[in-house]
């Protein structure tokens, strides 16, 4: 008795997408993508402010 070989499954092709990227919001529009710190503690703040002041601002 002579089978068949099954087929060997494919990948599905990716989509094309035509959406307007710029409507898309990048990483880099976010506070995070800045590297903003998402904590808000005034004292932490200060503390960041004396230590990475210049030295010409002393």
């Amino acid at each position: 008795m002579s089978t068949a070989p099954e087929p060997v499954p494919r990948d599905p092709k990716p989509a094309l997408v035509f959406d307007d990227p710029l409507e898309q919001q990048s990483s880099d529009d976010t506070d995070r993508g800045w590297g903003e710190r998402t904590d808000r503690d005034s004292a932490a703040d200060l503390k960041r402010f004396l230590d990475e002041k210049p030295p010409h601002h002393l």
